[in-house]
């Protein structure tokens, strides 16, 4: 088991299309984790979600969320995020800039403008979550 390097884990971030499991918990004290396609931009991981869903209220009411994202093979590997997210709220044609790039990684270059514009309507909101603490484990196996 190792740790990886700043250049290493931003690097298994952006690497084929895992999905981000963003944790956030309610008012109540509740936990939630739920799958995100997610991507980064300088020291923030980005995801976009409806303005009115549970993630987003959370967010609002506690800023402070965790993400995690893993390599199910083996030896395994994973980084954790912690840290403050913030909310853009951006209009359509704004939103399809990002919901196209977010596409194009999961779904392909052939279907990112499908989705792009699927993804990018009235009430949806970018959420950037600042890489305040990482950790990132390799070879969890060996």
């Amino acid at each position: 088991m190792g740790t990886m390097s700043a250049t290493a884990w931003r690097a298994f971030l952006v690497e084929g299309s895992r999905t981000a499991k963003v944790a956030t918990v309610a008012k109540n004290g509740h936990p939630s984790i739920v799958p995100v396609w997610f991507d980064l931009e300088g020291d923030d991981l980005v995801f976009e979600t409806d303005g009115d869903s549970a993630k987003a209220r959370r967010i609002e009411a506690n800023p402070m969320v965790s993400v995690c994202v893993d390599d199910e093979e083996f030896p395994f590997a994973f980084v954790s995020v912690t840290g403050r997210a913030r909310i853009e709220r951006l209009a359509p044609a704004e939103m399809l800039r990002w919901t196209t790039r977010l596409s194009r990684r999961y779904v392909g270059a052939q279907k990112a403008e499908e989705y792009g514009r699927r993804n990018a309507v009235e009430g949806a909101v970018l959420v950037r979550v600042a890489l305040d603490h990482v950790l990132a484990v390799k070879d969890v196996a060996t």
